[in-house]
């Protein structure tokens, strides 16, 4: 059987454009909301790094430290990320 199959670019990451997220990167994590994608970064915007997380299923993070202006994350040291909290 032949199916008609649409296909498209898909990062990984343009479909949580506009939404906040959240990076385990190889250092650090961090959170967000994702407004920019290339090949090399994403953009986070009202972003902070989580130095503790707390109970995973706690509707916010314990340590979570707001940073100023927006934050760049090279993709290269993003281990796993979600729309996490």
């Amino acid at each position: 059987m032949k199916r008609l199959v649409e296909e498209f670019e898909d990062d990984g990451f343009t479909p949580f454009m506009g939404q906040r997220i959240t990076l385990l990167c190889m250092n650090y994590f961090y959170t967000g909301k994702l407004i920019g994608v290339n090949r090399d970064f994403l953009e986070l915007a009202d972003a902070a790094i989580i130095y503790e997380t707390g109970e995973w299923n706690a509707k916010t993070w314990k340590d979570a430290q707001p940073l100023p202006g927006n934050v760049r994350v090279r993709v290269a040291t993003i281990e796993s990320y979600g729309a996490w909290k």
